[in-house]
């Protein structure tokens, strides 16, 4: 089988218990409308549509298998977060949604790994959740790029990211929450311009925010989406920290000397694109990830990478599987 690791997926439960108490009049609840389709709703609004792929580890392994894919991290689905909500609220729904998590990947323990979600609102209480999680079979945890105005240069968080770092604990951020306006609603605009942002402004907060200087180098932590924009405009920010050191240049050294620090996913869809990130951070620091089952993800999952005319052999062998081992801790220093 290949070794092929996914580092992007999510999951939905085939739905949970009412969380109105917690998450308020939008709260998230799911519409069943066959044995294998539903509907996300927040609160009378619909959200989204998902099939069985989203909750049913058979058919999850079924596409891996067509795909070539060996391990997939499954990961909560950002809508779910809470982050506008009390910390005890949000802490509650987190507990919720990865409880049910484990039930989705144990059928598969080698092959289906779940990364937990916490309230990041409170960093106490993530800290807590987090423990929790892992302690009951969690391997990481995926959070969203920011929390209200605060971005992953708050204290708050940046207390969490030491934890993790502390326990040895991958970090997946995922961008949500996106900005709203008449000229984003069109053509899922948010999805297109808005999210490659959001991405590549939470690389800026680790950073400008001089997260990278305080925070222990063990943590490691993945950006989804292949980093946003950010490979296309470091040399803007590099510019910019030289020429504008004034207002800048709040990290100790320029932006490229961060590069090791952080790894993205491979989800551009385009071989120059995966040219330019894999020029820009490494082939060390790329992992496959495909957003699956999401209609925006990429299947097969990897065909940018293994089709790809640059790679070498080595470089694919990192990028397929290597740097997610590593990631993942699953093999040795």
């Amino acid at each position: 089988m290949d070794r092929t690791i996914d580092v992007h997926t999510h999951y939905v439960p085939r739905g949970w218990p009412d969380l109105t108490a917690e998450a308020g009049p939008e709260a998230p609840w799911l519409r069943i409308e066959s044995e294998s389709d539903a509907m996300i709703m927040m609160g009378s609004r619909e959200f989204r549509r998902i099939q069985a792929d989203a909750w049913d580890a058979g058919t999850r392994l079924r596409d891996m298998d067509a795909d070539g894919v060996h391990r997939q991290v499954v990961s909560p689905t950002p809508a779910f977060f809470t982050y506008g909500r009390g910390g005890a609220e949000a802490a509650k729904v987190s507990r919720i949604f990865n409880d049910l998590a484990l039930e989705i990947t144990a059928p598969a323990p080698d092959r289906l790994i779940p990364f937990c979600q916490v309230p990041l609102q409170d960093p106490d209480a993530a800290c807590r959740e987090l423990e929790r999680s892992i302690a009951n079979g969690h391997r990481g945890v995926e959070i969203g790029n920011h929390v209200g105005d605060r971005d992953l240069d708050s204290e708050g968080v940046v207390t969490f990211l030491q934890h993790c770092a502390s326990l040895d604990v991958p970090v997946f951020v995922h961008p949500w929450d996106m900005a709203s306006s008449p000229r984003l609603d069109r053509w899922m605009a948010q999805w297109l311009t808005a999210m490659p942002a959001e991405t590549h402004l939470s690389i800026l907060a680790l950073i400008l925010g001089g997260v990278f200087d305080r925070i222990d180098d063990r943590l490691k932590i993945c950006f989804a989406h292949g980093g946003g924009s950010f490979a296309f405009w470091l040399g803007r920010m590099e510019n910019a920290w030289h020429g504008r050191r004034d207002v800048i240049g709040t990290s100790e050294r320029p932006p490229s000397h961060y590069l090791g620090r952080f790894y993205v996913d491979s989800v551009v869809f385009d071989d120059r694109a995966l040219r330019l990130l894999v020029d820009t951070v490494g082939a060390d620091r790329v992992m496959v990830g495909s957003d699956y089952p999401y209609p925006l993800g990429e299947r097969p999952v990897g065909e940018v990478v293994r089709k790809s005319s640059f790679l070498d052999d080595r470089s694919r062998e990192l990028i397929t599987h290597g740097n997610a081992e590593r990631f993942l801790g699953l093999t040795g220093p």
